[in-house]
């Protein structure tokens, strides 16, 4: 085996595609270890209406903290006094709740944060192949890994700042494994803060796919979010990857993507495939492809066109389209011939109804109609009942005080008959662009 070469006290492994593993990214609706959340604090992201935010967020954990573990995510030690205040004050403090001390630049983790990938069995349906793995059995993938690969070097990130136009005929992928530090190389301290910021049970093995972000190719203020999914895989005891398409680092946000968990994923050509807001100019559809199968276990992609107006990720398909189960999604319609939502929503209902799953069978939809128009300041915001959070025994699901809104909640009511549906008012936190889902990030349970 060559000698391992090291970068900032760094290694990365080329191994084998996680997919080829029997890694893969389970559904929403499987079981949650935690949920990580960052606490809002950045003025810019609700101009004028950022006081009744921690409100929402308070609300939400405690709905949250009920169910599952809540890590989150505050800039310092001042913030988290001020978060716990607020939440004692709105009966929402539990000891559920995890704080870790990370300066942040936006609160959007479901973007900035990594992906968690969990083993299952090779063949199995994804409900029966949600197994847990032991340390022993963690161990031996490891070995495994060590015996059949080589160290290769990844150059230090200043010098990855900009993106690289490799060849387009160029298309395959490296595969970057970047284990936890050990004892031995990590720096002086580091063992000790990271057991203070560690997420509280180690469910490991996980493995935690860090994507690059870069605030949608739109925001300069990102360094501190480019961090993020660093931390959170390692509070997790996950094993870090960082996935490359064509030896270039990839950006991708979770938002831009929704899985069923057996081999199926939904996303945008408007967010991936276009020029306005790119993220990989060296990226084409073939390549995209190949990394869902390679990195996320889903091969069958399902590509719809355009995103809703006043979005400003620039398509991102959990505003749009979400698997509720293996095989029924739930996508937004726009009656109204004259709103400019009608013409996309309908043309992506189009394809859904064309589509196929893993199996080649076709899909199960249910229609819910678009909120009335939510506008701000003369600005329509991107405020779509899509935008709901899956989580163990709740969905979280946003609300506008429109008449659409107990439409969309009485059909969730009916695809999730063992979970309660919690309305989360979200006219004042649309003014982010963001809501239920953008907000969270999942850590699946990794037990049987």
């Amino acid at each position: 085996m060559p000698k391992p070469i090291r970068t900032h006290s760094k290694r990365t492994l080329t191994v084998s595609p996680p997919a080829s593993l029997g890694y893969r990214m389970p559904a929403e609706w499987e079981p949650h270890a935690a949920t990580w959340l960052a606490w809002p604090h950045h003025q810019g992201d609700w101009p004028g209406r950022l006081e009744p935010i921690p409100w929402v967020y308070a609300e939400i954990i405690r709905n949250l903290a009920q169910h599952e573990r809540v890590e989150l995510i505050v800039n310092n030690t001042s913030a988290e006094k001020q978060a716990r205040k607020l939440l004692q004050r709105a009966d929402a403090f539990s000891k559920n709740i995890h704080f870790h001390r990370w300066p942040t630049n936006r609160v959007w983790t479901r973007d900035s944060g990594c992906i968690f990938l969990t083993k299952c069995g090779a063949g199995a349906p994804a409900r029966e192949r949600h197994a847990a793995q032991t340390e022993a059995g963690l161990a031996r993938i490891v070995r495994t890994i060590l015996e059949k690969t080589h160290f290769n070097f990844e150059p230090p990130l200043r010098e990855r700042e900009e993106f690289q136009s490799p060849l387009a005929s160029r298309t395959g992928h490296d595969f970057a494994f970047e284990p936890a530090l050990s004892k031995r190389s990590a720096p002086k301290g580091a063992d000790k803060r990271q057991r203070k910021s560690r997420a509280s049970t180690p469910e490991s093995p996980l493995l935690a796919l860090k994507f690059r972000f870069n605030a949608w190719a739109k925001y300069s203020n990102w360094r501190h979010d480019e961090n993020l999914g660093t931390q959170m895989a390692k509070a997790a005891r996950a094993h870090e990857i960082r996935p490359v398409s064509a030896k270039t680092r990839v950006v991708l946000e979770g938002g831009s993507i929704d899985v069923n968990g057996r081999g199926t994923l939904l996303t945008t050509e408007e967010c991936l495939l276009s020029k306005v807001q790119q993220r990989n100019p060296h990226m084409t559809r073939v390549h995209y492809e190949k990394l869902f199968a390679d990195y996320l276990g889903a091969p069958n992609v399902i590509w719809l066109g355009r995103g809703i107006l006043g979005d400003d990720t620039h398509g991102h398909v959990d505003d749009l389209t979400r698997f509720v189960s293996p095989d029924t999604v739930v996508t937004m319609v726009e009656p109204n011939t004259k709103d400019a939502n009608h013409a996309p929503l309908r043309a992506n209902l189009r394809r859904l109804q064309a589509a196929r799953d893993q199996d080649g069978k076709p899909l199960t939809i249910a229609e819910i109609p678009m909120p009335q128009p939510v506008v701000f300041e003369g600005r329509r915001l991107p405020a779509s009942y899509a935008n709901f959070y899956i989580a163990n025994g709740v969905v979280l699901a946003p609300v506008f005080n429109r008449p659409n809104d107990r439409i969309a909640l009485n059909t969730l009511e009916q695809l999730f008959p063992r979970r309660e549906i919690i309305p989360i008012y979200s006219g004042d936190f649309i003014w982010g662009f963001g809501a239920m889902h953008c907000m969270t990030q999942q850590q699946p349970m990794s037990r049987g």
